[in-house]
């Protein structure tokens, strides 16, 4: 089999069901040989190696441990969605604490053992701060981590596929932006279905408004109807934007990404992003000013939740990030 490339790839929190399927969808897309499966939960991650092994993938060299610094030892791209998954009742910002420490004692292990790392991707929630933790704690640059923010415009690509009866694909332009939670702001002013314009096919303001509020709660509606938070689709998107990174395919949904320029400051949100073998890049969003309005009020509040973390006492004040991370 031929792979994308030879470089490590450490998965954290492969013991769970996102980890598993992540490794999965390495394997079954041919990124890399060479895996290592990490877990502080021996058992998990013991059972995830046996699966792999079972599934006998051609060439690949699979590994599993639960020491740290063999799992990031070298390890030149990272997926992680090593946090406590939500529950029934929780938003993603009920995780805010817990998973935020979480994801400083991951960066820490970037900055101690994989200083070298080419492309990190966050997806447990809140992910913009667990991400942004992450960023500061690990030394990276900016354009080396990403944090998973599609999964909220793909809801809403399905959504309006599933009004307007086409296939998902002929759904264009349908984006969210800003944070990855309740308080997303989604932009419909560029949207095409089947290449004519969103704004000529009828839809009332009523309807679309439902069609907003059940793609801001897609993640909520998951746990309703399977018991637990969404792990496949996280999984295969994360691989896409690793994949994107190890010089496949660009990665073009919105992705998480730092952002400290404009009006929008010291913060990971979603933005219109391109991930390719350079790392990520973003422009500034465009709509209507109902939209750009949306866009500040969810800048607003991860703006809040940063600031919660910074009284916690698990990021530094921000102007003592540069201290933190000279890259940012």
């Amino acid at each position: 089999m031929k792979f994308l490339t030879e470089e490590k790839l450490t998965i954290v929190g492969a013991g769970g069901m996102i980890g598993s399927n992540v490794a999965q969808s390495v394997l079954m897309l041919g990124l890399t040989p060479n895996v290592c499966l990490y877990d502080i939960y021996e058992p998990g991650v013991k059972g995830v190696l046996a699966e792999m092994d079972h599934c006998a993938f051609e060439g690949a060299h699979i590994t599993a441990t639960v020491d740290a610094e063999e799992a990031f030892k070298d390890a030149k791209y990272i997926i992680s969605s090593g946090g406590a998954p939500r529950k029934e009742g929780m938003t993603r910002e009920d995780l805010l604490k817990g998973n935020c420490q979480i994801a400083a004692d991951f960066g820490d292990n970037i900055r101690k053992y994989c200083p070298d790392v080419k492309h990190v991707v966050v997806i447990f929630n809140p992910a913009d701060v667990t991400a942004l933790t992450a960023l500061i704690h690990s030394g990276l640059k900016p354009c080396q981590l990403t944090s998973l923010a599609a999964l909220d415009s793909t809801r809403l690509q399905e959504a309006l596929a599933v009004e307007f009866g086409v296939p998902q694909y002929k759904v264009t332009g349908a984006h969210t932006y800003g944070g990855h939670g309740e308080a997303m702001a989604v932009f419909a002013s560029q949207v095409k279905i089947d290449g004519k314009p969103l704004a000529e096919m009828g839809l009332s303001e009523e309807r679309f408004a439902e069609i907003k509020q059940a793609t801001i709660q897609g993640g909520s509606n998951i746990i309703k109807l399977r018991g637990r938070s969404s792990f496949q689709s996280p999984a295969y998107q994360a691989v896409k934007m690793i994949e994107a990174a190890m010089g496949g395919a660009p990665f073009c949904w919105p992705a998480g990404t730092y952002v400290n320029e404009g009006k929008y400051k010291n913060v990971m949100m979603a933005m219109p992003t391109l991930i390719d073998a350079t790392g990520v890049h973003y422009t500034a969003p465009e709509g209507t000013e109902e939209e750009m309005a949306a866009l500040d009020a969810s800048y607003a509040h991860l703006c809040k939740m940063r600031d919660e973390i910074v009284g916690l006492g698990i990021v530094p004040p921000v102007d003592e990030w540069k201290k933190a991370n000279p890259n940012l």
